[in-house]
């Protein structure tokens, strides 16, 4: 389905006036491809999110370092408002052409882009809202939105909101929590879908050229890691924060410490930590399923960038051997992020949706958050814990001094050779075939 939407799109040049008929009538056929599989992802994943996930009573739903009792009406509501909070970035139609070429959707193919994006998007949330912030109209906007498990005492009781109390509590909720709306506002805006957005899939194309990459091509999560670590380096919308992308499985301490110090009487600037990793061959190594869920239950966590096969989600949490994600496939139209007080109901969620553990991709991202030199070095401690959970395997990955061997280098992935090390021997395995440059575990 994705491969026959896309023509190449370096075909447009200065000698777009002189296109022949045949070259506009293959570009209008790719314009209405692009529109019809558009169409068929908004019918396909609009019915699919709309199906609500079971929940259990009885097992806690971990999410980004937070346990909710779903048993409990008052952790239900805490749920709901935090999972509602989250931004949900999705394929979109209608936005202004891609640099060099015609497509005006990211349907079918930038749903990798997308969950990149909402991994730094709770990133950013967590850099610049205070601890706990939610949304201030997420009670209003998230109603029926997922299925307790049913049990004797209340069979097929639904999980919804009580009655409507909605209108002045809505009210002065948004006088009080204008100043963080603001800013709210402001971090929607660095996703827009416009060439100016410092985020938005625009500026992530373009960052994805001297990785190879172009409009139309599927982009895995690794590279996804390194565009997003240079879309923050050129934004000058976040002085105080960097972006470290770890190699070959290893962050390099050293390397952390010099991305992050600032001269006194600074101090250390904020830092999100990307981890790609492959989890396995074809499939998920079971022995690592514990260690994903133990991530998920750190507050420094910021997600999975992950999904199954050619199918990307963001994961942030979990409920017995299911996973919760965000699902970027519905393509919804582009907001215009110019007019004041856009609307904001299409950037959040109110589906949580859970999947098998076991049936997640292996490829996948990690991201984690520090705001301080404090912070990174109790995040050092506490996902070292979590790694522990596999050290009857390959850890996921490790924490190591010093530098990386490819500090002087370029950090995007140049060739399709990997090293993987197994004791005290190295070999080399070929992954042209595969979806990404990762060290095998």
């Amino acid at each position: 389905m994705d491969d026959w939407l896309f023509l190449s799109t370096e075909s447009v040049g200065p000698q777009v006036l002189d296109m022949s008929r045949d070259d506009q009538e293959a570009e209008d056929r790719g314009k209405l491809r692009s529109k019809l599989v558009s169409a068929w992802n908004s019918v396909k994943y609009g019915w699919s999110l709309k199906q609500k996930s079971k929940f259990s009573k009885s097992s806690p739903v971990i999410m980004l370092g937070k346990s909710y009792e779903l048993k409990d009406q008052g952790e239900r509501e805490r749920f709901r408002r935090a999972f509602v909070s989250l931004l949900w970035l999705t394929y979109r139609r209608g936005f202004p052409p891609l640099a060099g070429c015609s497509l005006t959707t990211d349907s079918g193919w930038g749903c990798v882009l997308r969950t990149g994006q909402m991994l730094l998007a709770q990133g950013l949330l967590l850099h610049l809202m205070p601890p706990g912030w939610t949304w201030s109209v997420s009670h209003h906007v998230v109603k029926d939105d997922m299925d307790l498990e049913s049990h004797p005492a209340n069979s097929g009781q639904s999980f919804k909101e009580g009655p409507n109390k909605r209108g002045r509590k809505l009210s002065l909720g948004s006088l009080l929590d204008r100043p963080m709306e603001a800013t709210h506002r402001r971090v929607v805006s660095w996703f827009a879908d416009h060439p100016t957005a410092p985020f938005g899939i625009h500026q992530l194309v373009e960052l994805g050229k001297s990785s190879g990459k172009k409009a139309g091509d599927w982009y895995g999560p690794s590279i996804v890691a390194h565009i997003l670590q240079k879309a923050v380096a050129t934004s000058a919308d976040l002085p105080n924060l960097v972006v470290y992308v770890a190699q070959d499985c290893t962050i390099y301490l050293e390397d952390v410490k010099r991305l992050c110090e600032r001269p006194p009487p600074q101090s250390w600037k904020s830092v999100i930590i990307l981890v790609p990793v492959r989890l396995g061959g074809q499939d998920l190594n079971p022995a690592y399923v514990n260690c994903v869920k133990k991530l998920l239950t750190l507050q420094c966590c910021i997600g999975i960038i992950g999904g199954k096969p050619k199918h990307s989600l963001f994961f942030v949490g979990f409920q017995d051997d299911h996973l919760l994600y965000l699902d970027p496939h519905y393509c919804q139209p582009t907001v215009a992020i110019t007019k004041e007080n856009f609307p904001l109901e299409s950037f959040h969620c109110k589906y949580p949706r859970k999947m098998a553990v076991s049936r997640m991709d292996p490829s996948c991202t990690i991201g984690f958050y520090a705001k301080g030199q404090k912070d990174f070095e109790s995040l050092c401690t506490v996902v070292n814990e979590a790694l522990s959970t596999s050290a009857e395997t390959y850890p996921m990955f490790i924490f190591a001094e010093g530098h990386s061997q490819e500090d002087e280098r370029s950090s995007t992935p140049t060739n399709n050779i990997t090293y993987i090390q197994r004791k005290n021997e190295r070999r080399r395995v070929d992954t042209s075939n595969s979806m990404d440059e990762f060290v095998l575990l």
